[in-house]
């Protein structure tokens, strides 16, 4: 079966048409270059609203099939920020470290990582993982937590992926 990966861009602005979603884009350019498994891939922008977040996290997994749904935005303390409640809404099982490790890793570049509330989850069999709103923290987070997510996939019983060993080297167990 063919992988297929849903991306979310989830701001008011964006959706609104104020200013260009480049942060799904930045998504989609990432598991490009990462990915030499072929994917198709469904992209939306939506706004801040906790009931949409989870309704399209759903649609994503349960009507459009997506192995693996990147979410990016609404990770944030401020009040609009609700991507973490919808994904643990949505989940049945939470997944600490990717949101641990991705916060150690911004740690790195700037303070205010410890402010940044991402996380990752399983609903059925689609991985969820929030990222934050910013193409630079999206790169520098999905290098964290990437070599996990083919792996996490397999467990699941979703689409298999193989990693551009040259660009991210994914870490499958030998058997």
């Amino acid at each position: 079966m063919q992988a297929k990966i849903g991306i979310l861009t989830i701001s008011d602005r964006a959706s609104a048409g104020i200013y260009e979603d480049i942060s799904g884009k930045a998504i989609l350019e990432t598991l490009q270059e990462y990915l030499i498994t072929p994917f198709t891939h469904s992209y939306c922008v939506i706004a801040d609203e906790l009931e949409l977040i989870k309704k399209k996290l759903i649609e994503l997994a349960d009507e459009e099939s997506c192995d693996l749904i990147v979410t990016t935005g609404g990770t944030g303390p401020a009040l609009r920020d609700v991507t973490p409640e919808a994904t643990e809404a949505v989940c049945e099982k939470m997944l600490p470290g990717f949101g641990e490790l991705m916060r150690q890793t911004s740690l790195k570049y700037v303070p205010t990582a410890i402010l940044s509330r991402q996380t990752a989850g399983i609903y059925h069999k689609s991985l969820i993982i929030n990222l934050p709103g910013k193409p630079k923290s999206i790169r520098e987070c999905l290098d964290s937590v990437f070599p996990a997510v083919p792996y996490c996939l397999d467990l699941i019983g979703a689409a298999y992926l193989e990693t551009n060993p040259s660009v991210i080297q994914a870490f499958r167990p030998k058997s």
